[in-house]
């Protein structure tokens, strides 16, 4: 009987220990378990808006509410000081494939993650200005979701999946003299035996060796979308990115026109090499586009190349007018070109940028160049207010992406053939 009561204390000791390994103090049954983050890109940036986890089992229904999130936002670049750490809301969960994709039932459970412009939490990237880290740049987000039902921990990240930078390749690099610039590009899915190219030059803050932030700085993965891709009836994208910004002049210069900078002719190259590498581009219907910095280079690369390019988009215009010849204005009032700026942009200030370039062409007799105005940039979802709801001024690429520009700076529709038509409609009817 003793030998019998022995044994039975040395098993229950084990079991205890065993218990207390896998569940750890406070009772959670694994600590190591890894998930996959989903990363968006909205008006405003990118979000970490879902999160995948595997179950280990067959789940049949889910409950939102037996879950939080917390997380840990840390970087090699410098201190985060804005929402280093918190906890994300939980909005919805349901049942899911690996890959996020709804399914009655299955080995996987998504939540929907709340996201916001001013949610810092949820935001996977941040801006630093340091000697080692210049511009946007990814953040370490590490992730603890709990299971306050069972216990169960996931905590290490296996997976990103980014809806519509997926699509892109990623793995462009090209070299000209001393210049080396990665880009990111797509190639849409579409039998015609030619199809435009539309061409977009990133922000000021977007410069690098990363190809994924100027896709994903703002909304620029939205040309690649069915809604603007049937458009074009298939368009190929080309997102080229600087080591620094557009407007390096070399030396810690910075160009508004008035002088040269270092990259626009490493850009023409790479344009022109991409054109051998893909002989299904149509080249007479070539588009460029850019914001701020990158409308800088769209307006320098316009200037320089008005006969091959089939239209110009610029947003937040860099370029300064004053630095234009009458030349220039001469060789560039025959290109279609489509500006959009708002009136409380005070970066790139109207008066000093794009209205008097804008004026400069109609001056000339420009037939097709057109401005979208706005006073603000506001929220066009609703989600966050919406016209209560104001982004910076400098913004106004928002419309730009969203397909949201239709009125001219008379405040009457642009039309082609008598109808009115979007920013996107009236670029895929332009051809050289």
């Amino acid at each position: 009987m003793k030998k019998f009561l022995l044994n039975l204390s040395f098993l229950v000791i084990a079991i205890t220990l065993v218990t207390l390994f896998s569940c750890g103090k406070s009772g959670q049954q694994s600590t190591n378990n890894e998930y996959t983050v989903v990363i968006e890109g909205y008006d405003w940036g990118p979000a970490v808006s879902k999160v995948i986890l595997p179950m280990g089992e067959t789940v049949e229904s889910v409950n939102m509410d037996d879950f939080t999130v917390h997380v840990e936002r840390t970087s090699d670049c410098g201190e985060i000081t804005n929402a280093p750490s918190g906890d994300r809301t939980v909005v919805y969960a349901y049942i899911s494939d690996k890959d996020g994709n709804r399914v009655d039932k299955g080995e996987n459970v998504t939540l929907v993650l709340r996201v916001a412009p001013n949610l810092r939490i949820g935001h996977p990237y941040e801006s630093f200005r340091s000697e080692t880290c210049s511009g946007v740049r990814w953040v370490d987000y590490n992730m603890t979701i709990t299971n306050i039902a069972s216990g169960k921990v996931w905590n290490s990240e296996a997976n990103r999946i980014m809806p519509l930078v997926d699509d892109f390749d990623l793995s462009g690099v090209f070299t000209h003299g001393d210049i080396t610039m990665n880009y990111a590009s797509f190639v849409p899915n579409t039998r015609a035996a030619k199809s435009p190219l539309f061409i977009w030059l990133h922000g000021g803050g977007e410069g690098g060796t990363d190809p994924i932030i100027p896709l994903v700085g703002n909304k620029v993965t939205n040309y690649a979308s069915d809604e603007i891709q049937n458009l074009f009836e298939g368009a190929y994208i080309l997102v080229p990115q600087c080591p620094t910004r557009w407007m390096d002049a070399g030396n810690g210069q910075t160009t508004r026109g008035d002088i040269n900078d270092i990259y626009n002719e490493a850009l023409m190259a790479l344009i022109e090499k991409y054109l051998a590498d893909n002989p299904r581009v149509d080249r007479n219907r070539i588009y460029v586009s850019g914001c701020s910095n990158g409308g800088y280079m769209a307006a320098k690369l316009l200037l320089l190349h008005p006969d091959f390019f089939a239209a110009g988009l610029i947003s937040s215009c860099s370029y300064r007018p004053v630095n234009l010849t009458d030349q220039d204005v001469k060789n560039l009032k025959d290109v279609p070109i489509w500006f959009v700026h708002a009136a409380d942009d005070g970066t790139t200030v109207l008066e000093e940028t794009a209205l008097p370039f804008y004026e400069r062409l109609i001056n000339a007799g420009a037939k097709n160049v057109h401005f979208s105005y706005y006073d603000h940039v506001v929220d066009i979802t609703g989600f966050y207010g919406g016209e209560n709801y104001r982004y910076p001024g400098h913004w106004s690429w928002v419309y730009l992406h969203a397909n949201k520009c239709i009125l001219d700076f008379d405040g009457t529709p642009v039309k082609i053939d008598g109808r009115p038509v979007t920013i996107m409609e009236w670029t895929a009817a332009q051809s050289r």
